[in-house]
């Protein structure tokens, strides 16, 4: 998948829309010097070509309840491309692994998982993780706490 070509402008609405995504194009037409309507179709043209993949909510994963975060390293068995793709199926399907990324190196997968405190991480571990075909080892990491978190790009440095 090729980068899109995104001039000034298109990089400015897409900061904005990063650190709000709840403001309008009227909002944003005025911080950038653009007409309502231009702002939104600019929008409209960034989702098309898939630039804009979503709006989200951030919500505090402690206060819902989820006070225990894991990065598990796993490894599998084989490499084949049919053992990455079953495995890469059967983790989309469980709601506690929030990201998913396959890796280059000794490890094949790191996950970042979100459970209610250990004892549920153990029951998600042993009933569903650990129950997957072909997983050799799995090393899972605590997050003691979170210092950094952000899905806001840095499109000031890519330009």
């Amino acid at each position: 998948m090729s980068a899109i070509n995104l001039d000034h402008i298109d990089r400015r609405i897409l900061d904005i829309l990063q650190s709000e995504p709840g403001i309008n194009a009227t909002a944003i037409g005025e911080r950038i010097g653009l007409s309502q309507s231009a702002c939104w179709r600019r929008i409209q043209s960034l989702r098309e070509q898939g630039v804009i993949r979503e709006r989200s909510v951030r919500l505090d994963r402690e206060k819902v309840g989820l006070n225990t975060m894991v990065f598990a390293h796993v490894k599998l068995t084989s490499h084949g491309r049919s053992n990455l793709t079953d495995f890469s199926a059967a983790v989309e399907s469980f709601p506690e692994v929030l990201d998913c990324y396959v890796l280059l190196g000794n490890v094949d997968y790191l996950l970042r998982i979100v459970t209610e405190d250990i004892k549920a991480y153990e029951r998600f571990f042993f009933e569903k993780l650990s129950q997957l075909p072909g997983i050799q080892e799995v090393n899972s990491s605590i997050v003691l706490a979170e210092t950094k978190h952000t899905s806001v790009l840095p499109l000031a440095a890519a330009s």
